[in-house]
């Protein structure tokens, strides 16, 4: 018997919840929220409600119900340093120290530590400290309007403006540089397609996941603001229609070498998830940024079609043993749409939903059951999947699944639908 504690209660955890409720291996799964997750307690999981921030409880909890090992999913209990206080207990992590996820937790530090070993994909950069705004001004007109100002710590996929998107000259970058509360980077503005390449390692073997391509913005064509991501879709062949093998091979190069990077610098070792944000653009593959954990909603993706056991995967990793293990996936492909509040990003319409479809079909995430209604509490409310032998068949039956849930909500009727995947082929051959 394994007793997992899940940190977090997204759909993304949802969607590992359900991995592990389908692993041959007996299980009891627990997990830790500052809210409870409807989907999550359907799979009788223990709950612990509790803000991530607080480590020592979370950690006597962990304790008390003699925790094997735990999965962490949010960005900010790793880096900071969630997984350290558990290993200071001698409770195994899948998920990175805060000096490993240092990779995610600063934008700067990774395109440092990049440019130190000489990784392929690197762009041009350079870093502010906090609120000095001397030498910007001459570094944007160095890029001649063509760059990207992002902050440089954890910001929810919401800390970044482009040249324009949201900057229409310099003086707006100007302003937004000093509005920032702590250090930033400015980047050289890549264009093309952007995908997801998800890695998991033990620190010595690296297996990688099939790519997938997210969604960041609000509205259909790939307009408004930029969100934490409204959908996602896979391809059967493991492929996506602008990438070819020997792309993806390059990704999964950069990868596996980021790895080696971060653990010779760190001198730590990395269990987990890599999750590498790049960019096809006419010049070749390109970075644009590094996460240290399972991808939300690319883990709803990853889930429904992986077919090595969960649970064996996840202690594998823990003991270095990742090389005795098969990793495979089926030959489907997948479509994620994330069903929002009226409002969201910036001004969410807090309303109950009503989902007229089996719960076993829906992933939930910013939801809390009230009495038996369903209040959607400001971020991403639920997620469907649709699964099918092609992404169009996928797509059709992920919209179905949209429409059963009623309420002041939207969602992107675009993602995985040909039209768009067109113009994503298009950005490629022009």
């Amino acid at each position: 018997m394994y007793n997992i504690l899940l940190i977090g209660a997204g759909a993304r955890e949802h969607a590992v919840a359900r991995a592990i409720q389908r692993s041959s291996e007996k299980t009891a799964l627990f997990y830790c929220a500052p809210q409870a997750n409807p989907g999550i307690d359907q799979l009788s999981a223990t709950c612990y409600i509790t803000e991530l921030n607080r480590h020592t409880n979370i950690i006597h909890f962990a304790v008390d119900n003699k925790i094997n090992y735990v999965i962490v999913g949010p960005e900010a209990p790793l880096a900071a340093g969630l997984v350290d206080d558990f290993h200071q207990q001698n409770i195994p992590c899948l998920g990175p120290t805060k000096a490993l996820a240092f990779i995610e937790s600063s934008k700067g530090f990774a395109r440092d530590i990049m440019r130190e070993h000489q990784i392929d994909g690197l762009i041009q950069y350079r870093r502010f400290p906090a609120l000095q705004l001397k030498n910007v001004k001459d570094y944007l007109d160095s890029l001649n309007g063509q760059y990207v100002v992002k902050a440089d710590g954890l910001c929810g996929g919401k800390g970044v403006k482009i040249a324009g998107e949201q900057l229409h000259s310099v003086s707006e970058a100007m302003q937004y540089c000093a509005k920032i509360a702590g250090p930033f980077v400015i980047e050289e503005k890549c264009v093309g397609p952007e995908f997801s390449l998800i890695s998991i390692t033990d620190g010595d073997t690296v297996f990688h996941c099939p790519p997938i391509q997210d969604h960041k913005r609000a509205y259909e064509n790939d307009v408004g603001p930029n969100t934490g991501g409204m959908g996602s879709y896979s391809l059967e062949n493991h492929l996506l229609p602008f990438l070819s093998k020997t792309i993806v091979e390059k990704a999964q190069s950069i990868n596996e070498a980021v790895v080696v990077a971060l653990q010779k610098k760190q001198k730590q070792r990395y269990i987990g998830f890599l999750y590498g944000g790049f960019m096809l653009t006419k010049t070749g593959v390109k970075v644009m940024e590094f996460n240290a954990r399972l991808g939300d909603p690319e883990a709803i993706n990853l889930c429904a079609i992986l077919k090595t056991d969960w649970v064996a995967l996840c202690q594998l990793a823990i003991e270095k043993k990742l090389s005795t293990l098969s990793f495979t996936w089926e030959p489907l492909a997948t479509v994620v749409k994330y069903i929002v509040p009226t409002g969201y990003p910036d001004r969410s319409v807090l309303g109950e939903i009503n989902i007229r479809a089996s719960w076993d079909q829906i992933y939930f995430g910013a939801v809390r059951n009230d009495n038996h209604r369903l209040m959607m509490t400001g971020s991403r409310a639920v997620a469907v999947l649709g699964k099918g032998s092609t992404v169009f068949e996928a797509e059709k039956q992920a919209e179905q699944l949209a429409s059963c849930v009623q309420g002041p909500v939207f969602h992107r009727g675009d993602i995985g639908t040909e039209k768009l995947i067109r113009r994503y082929q298009d950005m490629v051959h022009v």
